[in-house]
């Protein structure tokens, strides 16, 4: 069973940036493509950025030029760098597989921009 942790939210004001981590449990982290996704409070949960096995990258039309994926298959770590923040970003931000979500979702992290 993949275990996903996700870490770096928090409060920030608009403008301000975040950079969040997401660490899976397998050693098969390689392979993947790898995803985060988004929960806004009373909205069902959206794709944010995706990145595959190769290194290519995926963004919802809402965070293009703001937020930028990566990954470390060394440290079978991805991340979310997230600038420009915006209050319409304020959600719980979860990571999964990439494009399908095929394993059990972790508790995510809590990104809130307000003033």
């Amino acid at each position: 069973q993949v275990q996903l942790v996700e870490s770096g939210g928090g409060l920030v004001q608009p403008g301000g940036s975040l950079r969040l981590s997401c660490a899976a449990s397998t050693s098969f982290f390689s392979i993947y493509g790898w995803g985060w996704y988004r929960q806004p409070p009373g909205k069902q949960r959206e794709l944010v950025a995706g990145i595959t096995s190769g290194g290519v990258t995926n963004y919802a039309d809402s965070v293009k030029g703001r937020f930028t994926i990566s990954r470390d298959n060394a440290k079978n770590t991805m991340y979310l760098q997230m600038n420009s923040l915006k209050p319409e970003d304020t959600a719980v931000y979860y990571c999964n597989e990439y494009p399908a979500s095929i394993f059990g979702w972790g508790q995510g992290t809590q990104v809130t921009v307000s003033s």
